[in-house]
């Protein structure tokens, strides 16, 4: 099998893929009534067949079942415009001339980045869902996560991006993993939008340690110098893709480094934030 990097323009849905065989395919009419079969039988094995939700565990021909679709997404909470931080009445200030909310770090020290639209805090069920995406290859999360940043999006006053691209691995650890799990969101998210993707425009040019294990100021340090931007950005609205936004130095530096090569503004599209650093 062979890896796919997350400089590829053209990544597949799927982390990994045979090689294709330099054979050409039989054409003969019972090769092809056989593979019309075979494609009939796999349709109706998806409907007649349901697998377990991810979440409750309940028969669904979904990765989750209505209910637990409806109930853990999307939750009514009062974030920060800029960082998706969620914030209490005690949390919150508004500038003259804006009437979202943001919170007082994004006030007095206002990241590279422009916006953040967030799904839900990074809590149980749904980290579930993202450690599933992230360690264990349920590639089918991130459409289910992708059709829901779609719903915050057409909820927002936010104009569209001109491009999408996911938050880069290294190559170290795009190797040891197999796939780019903000890709496999990325993807299906501009595809909803009609929006361009490409995962080769942003590189990781140094491989970091695991954010999770460090501090908030050993993050900014940690993650600094990381990027490098190889498309061509300038003017233009990129959104960002990934999965977990903890204290958000990841994503401010990518956006930082978007900027110095010329993008006018950064969104960034994330599946759950952490509801503190």
């Amino acid at each position: 099998m062979g890896v796919f990097s997350a400089s590829s323009r053209d990544f597949p849905d799927l982390a990994v893929m045979k090689a294709d065989s330099n054979r050409p395919p039989i054409q003969t009419p019972m090769a092809a009534r056989l593979r019309e079969f075979a494609s009939a039988a796999k349709r109706f094995a998806a409907y007649a067949l349901p697998s377990q939700c991810a979440l409750c565990g309940n028969l669904s021909q979904r990765l989750l079942c209505d209910g637990c679709d409806a109930q853990y997404w999307n939750e009514p909470r009062l974030r920060c415009a800029t960082c998706a931080l969620p914030l209490s009445a005690s949390l919150l200030r508004r500038e003259r001339d804006d009437t979202r909310a943001h919170c007082a770090a994004c006030l007095e020290s206002p990241p590279a980045f422009n916006d953040t639209l967030a799904l839900a805090d990074y809590r149980a069920p749904l980290d579930t869902l993202v450690v599933e995406l992230k360690f264990r290859a349920r590639l089918a999360a991130g459409e289910t996560i992708a059709r829901h940043l779609l719903a915050v999006f057409e909820d927002s006053d936010l104009p569209a991006p001109d491009l999408i691209v996911p938050v880069p691995l290294s190559h170290a650890r795009l190797v040891a993993r197999g796939y780019n799990q903000a890709w496999a969101m990325a993807r299906p998210l501009a595809r909803m939008m009609n929006v361009r993707s490409d995962a080769s425009v942003v590189t990781r040019v140094r491989h970091t340690s695991a954010q999770s294990r460090l501090d908030q100021e050993t993050r900014r340090r940690n993650v600094a110098s990381a990027f490098a931007v190889s498309g061509d950005v300038r003017g233009g609205h990129v959104g960002v893709v990934d999965d977990v936004m903890t204290s958000g130095a990841t994503l401010d530096a990518l956006a930082r480094t978007l900027k110095h090569a010329g993008a006018r503004r950064v969104t960034n599209f994330v599946a759950l934030r952490t509801p503190k650093d």
